[in-house]
């Protein structure tokens, strides 16, 4: 059985090295293809911009002490859906990004796997 997110390219902003390995692992157990991480705000806004083909984005709501609104930003600008994570859930986010799939930290394959497929929205097979 092929996976529903087999081949889409996620890009990954997340400061924390473990947790970005950790991510990294997880997209490719699920077929996906990592791009980043990027550790930092203007890593992950050149990304976010230059990278062609982006299918989502996981993006670490706190990135070295910066929030991440500004990649989220242009991911939106293009039309490419994206996940933020956080250790403080939806209720930490700003209002205007309130309703945006969202995982708290720390979080399991399945819950990064069901908010990119319903950012995306892949249906579950």
């Amino acid at each position: 059985m092929t996976q529903p997110l087999s081949g889409r390219r996620v890009l990954v902003v997340e400061d924390e090295s473990l947790v970005a390995m950790l991510l990294e692992t997880i997209l490719e157990d699920m077929d996906c293809i990592p791009v980043g991480p990027a550790s930092n705000i203007d890593d992950g806004e050149a990304l976010a911009r230059d990278t062609e083909n982006l299918d989502a984005a996981l993006l670490d709501v706190n990135v070295a002490g910066r929030q991440v609104f500004p990649v989220a930003e242009v991911l939106k600008a293009r039309g490419v859906p994206f996940v933020f994570s956080t250790g403080y859930g939806e209720g930490g986010l700003p209002e205007e990004w309130r309703g945006q799939p969202t995982i708290q930290k720390p979080f399991t394959e399945a819950a990064i796997r069901d908010a990119l497929m319903k950012a995306m929205g892949v249906a579950q097979a």
